[in-house]
């Protein structure tokens, strides 16, 4: 018998844990190294998503394990009106990577940094209309649930008052088209904005926006798209803030996702990536907007604000992605990876689309006729993981079975090529046993 069948383990996992969403994989994680995972018979498990699309520099990666257990002996925890070297020096180091975002303030988790940016930019404009894309995902908590359309809205009651939505533009499902079919993204924005301002009591204090959208089916915003938003939102008063939980430290290709675009936000929201894995997140702002929230009484004192031990521990993450030059590589192990998914949609007509930048790429399962299949999508991934291979997939209304697919960035050739090979193998028996 498996390890990971272990009764004792799961009557125990059933008896006391509370279910957060979604279903537990059915293996017992006793360690990770790397880009993998072991369970309980000690099998190799390729991490595609990286952990929770977090752990860009893999698992225990070495610099990463000295920093914790030297901050730990030192000081991981104080009084939040304390303040420590690591807390000063990564907010030093992230302001010199997002030059005019000179201010910093270290949190937690990504939905905090969401709360935190949200309740800065209501009391620097004065209102409370924050508006979103329609599968977005900022988080569980308050107003980045409030902001968050993707899933979790029903049954908990009102959201947020002043919470307001647009279509994510989807270019391989346009809703408005260009004459060549293309998707046409500068009507439906503009066609959105005039929603917007039908519904607003005009009180409009931000929009908060991913540049890929990751839980709504990877959705890449369209080259000149942001651009566009910004503009949209100058002319409303209203501050532009982006969320790189995923997107930021590297993983596009570029250090934060915005780069491509020319387009510097007014707030910036880090997370996952910034903490390799640990809980850290950061809010970046100009000296302008936060020189007026502080004006305005700017609260936002938790337990866990500016705590040494992560703050050291995203120093040395940044350390590493300069070192290892993983910024750049991620562009390349992107194409590489682009390439081969690209190979599986021409040898397969059930993968309807391969999508993203850099290692943050979506792969859509579809039935013929291009109609989302959830059910093949699912298939595909029990059958991955049963091969060795950890993928995510995104099962929501409206979207197919999208694969999230993001490794660490120090993945190497062969690590990819082996789950590209298995991504292959589980869709030829995916289909095979139809």
């Amino acid at each position: 018998m498996s390890n990971n069948a272990d009764p004792k383990f799961w009557d125990a996992a059933k008896k006391h844990l509370i279910r957060y969403g979604g279903t537990f994989e059915p293996a017992i994680i006793e360690r990770a190294k790397g880009s993998f995972v072991y369970d309980a018979d000690n099998r190799a498990i390729l991490d595609f998503t990286s952990g929770q699309m977090s752990a860009v520099l893999g698992h225990g990666h070495p610099k990463i394990v000295e920093t914790v257990q030297r901050q730990v002996e030192t000081v991981a925890h104080l009084f939040s009106g304390m303040l420590t070297r690591p807390v000063v020096t990564l907010a030093e180091r992230l302001a010199a990577l997002a030059p005019g975002l000179d201010r910093v303030l270290l949190l937690s988790t990504g939905a905090e940094s969401n709360e935190a940016a949200i309740r800065m930019a209501k009391l620097v404009t004065g209102k409370h209309e924050i508006v979103a894309f329609s599968k977005s995902w900022h988080g569980m908590t308050g107003v980045a649930a409030s902001a968050t359309y993707s899933a979790g809205r029903k049954g908990y009651g009102p959201a947020a008052v002043g919470s307001l939505a647009i279509p994510a533009p989807n270019a391989f499902r346009p809703r408005f088209k260009n004459a060549d079919g293309s998707l046409d993204w500068q009507t439906e924005l503009d066609d959105a904005f005039n929603l917007i301002d039908a519904q607003s009591t005009g009180n409009l204090a931000a929009f908060v926006a991913e540049p890929i959208l990751s839980s709504g089916g990877m959705l890449e915003l369209p080259k000149g798209y942001l651009a566009a938003l910004k503009q949209k939102c100058v002319e409303r008063g209203m501050l532009l803030i982006l969320d790189e939980a995923q997107t930021g430290i590297g993983r596009t290709g570029t250090m934060f996702a915005f780069e491509r675009d020319g387009v510097m936000p007014d707030i910036l929201t880090l997370s996952k990536t910034i903490g390799a894995g640990l809980p850290l997140s950061a809010v970046m702002t100009t000296p302008e907007i936060e020189d007026t929230a502080h004006e305005k009484g700017y609260l936002f004192y938790t337990t866990h604000v500016s705590d040494p031990l992560p703050a050291a521990v995203g120093v040395t993450v940044l350390d590493v992605v300069a070192e290892e030059n993983l910024v750049a590589r991620a562009g390349h192990m992107g194409k590489r990876l682009f390439d081969g998914l690209a190979a599986l949609k021409d040898q397969y007509s059930c993968v309807g689309d391969v999508r993203g930048r850099g290692l943050m790429l979506g792969m859509e399962i579809v039935k013929d006729g291009g109609a989302p299949d959830h059910d093949l999508g699912a298939a595909i991934a029990s059958e991955a993981f049963k091969r060795g291979l950890s993928m995510n997939i995104v099962k929501l209304p409206g979207m197919g079975g999208v694969f999230r697919i993001a490794p660490p960035l120090t993945i190497t050739e062969e690590e990819l090529d082996l789950g590209i090979s298995i991504i292959g193998d589980s869709i030829a028996a995916s289909l095979t046993g139809r």
